[in-house]
C-alpha cells in the first residue's frame, strides 16, 4: 500500500489529517494536489458511508506537504478494529509524525453547542465489545498530546473561533445512542459522542504518531436534543460549519510545520 502511494505521489511530509462525516472543505486549498481513490489502494477497505467519499489527497498547504484522508471505516460497517486502523499504520509507514484526527460528533454537554468545535483531552471507549464494566476516561499524553492542544486552543483564539475541551465517547454504532446512554455517558464524564476516532488514536499511539483529535459538534445527543437524529442530519450541518472548522485546521498545520 505505501509503495503505491510512494510512486503516484513522492509524498514526503510528516503530517496527516482524517476528515470526518462531511468535512472536506480543507481539500480545496491543496496545491499541486494528487487524489488516490480507496478502491485503487491493493487490500484496502472501502468506505459505504455518506459523507465520507473514500480517497486519500497528497500535495501542499501553505507550502507544507500533507496528506489528507477523506472517509474513514467504521466498526459497523463490519471492518475488525485492525482494519479500521489500517490508514492510520499506511500512514506510519509513509513517515507521518503528526496526525490530525477529526469527528461530527453530537454534544452531550449544554456548554458545547453545535457549531462549536471541541479538543478531545481523553477520551472513553463505550462499546462494550469485551465486556460490561464501565468505561474509564483515557487523558495520557501517549493519546491526546499536550502540545498539540495548544496549538488547537491558540489557532481558535487567533481566528476568534469559539473551542472547548472534553471527552470524545466512542459508541458502535449504526444506530444512534438512547437517552438513557446518553444520560450514562455524561454521568461517567463525557462530552460529545460519536461512532469513530478511538480506535485511530489508540492505533496511533502504539506507533509513535503524535495526535490531536478535533470534534465538530453538528447536534446535541439524543435526550437533549428536540428532534429525531439523523445522519443527514449530521453531514448537513458539518457541511455548514466546515469552513470555519478547515480554517482551524489550516492554522494549527502551520504551527506543527514550525515545530517539526
Amino acid at each position: 500500500m505505501a509503495e503505491k502511494i510512494f510512486d503516484e505521489s513522492k509524498f514526503n511530509g510528516q503530517i496527516a489529517v482524517i476528515l470526518g462525516s462531511g468535512l472536506g472543505k480543507i481539500t480545496s486549498t491543496i496545491k499541486d494536489s494528487i487524489s488516490i481513490q480507496y478502491i485503487s489502494i491493493p487490500h484496502y477497505p472501502q468506505t459505504t458511508v455518506e459523507g465520507h467519499p473514500g480517497e486519500l489527497v497528497l500535495g501542499t498547504l501553505h507550502d507544507i506537504d500533507i496528506l489528507i484522508a477523506k472517509g474513514r471505516f467504521h466498526y459497523y460497517e463490519g471492518y475488525s478494529f485492525e482494519e479500521i486502523t489500517i490508514p492510520i499504520q499506511l500512514f506510519s509507514r509513509l513517515g507521518i509524525k503528526y496526525l490530525i484526527i477529526t469527528n461530527s460528533a453530537g454534544s452531550m454537554n449544554l456548554k458545547h453547542p453545535p457549531g462549536n468545535f471541541m479538543i478531545a483531552d481523553s477520551h472513553m471507549d463505550c462499546t462494550f465489545r469485551r465486556d460490561s464494566i464501565d468505561p474509564e476516561i483515557r487523558s495520557h499524553s501517549m493519546f491526546h498530546d499536550p502540545t498539540l492542544i495548544q496549538f488547537a486552543k491558540s489557532s481558535a483564539k487567533k481566528l476568534e473561533q469559539e473551542i472547548n475541551t472534553g471527552t470524545y465517547c466512542w459508541t458502535l454504532g449504526p444506530c444512534y445512542e438512547t437517552p438513557a446512554e446518553i444520560e450514562n455517558m455524561r454521568d461517567l464524564g463525557g462530552d460529545a459522542v460519536g461512532m469513530s476516532t478511538v480506535p485511530e488514536i489508540v492505533t496511533a499511539a502504539k506507533l509513535g504518531i503524535k495526535t490531536l483529535t478535533l470534534s465538530c459538534l453538528t447536534n446535541y445527543a439524543a435526550g437533549i436534543a428536540r428532534s429525531p437524529l439523523s445522519h443527514q442530519e449530521v453531514v448537513t450541518n458539518a457541511r455548514k460549519f466546515d469552513k470555519n472548522f478547515s480554517d482551524l485546521i489550516i492554522e494549527i498545520i502551520k504551527k506543527i510545520d514550525q515545530e517539526i
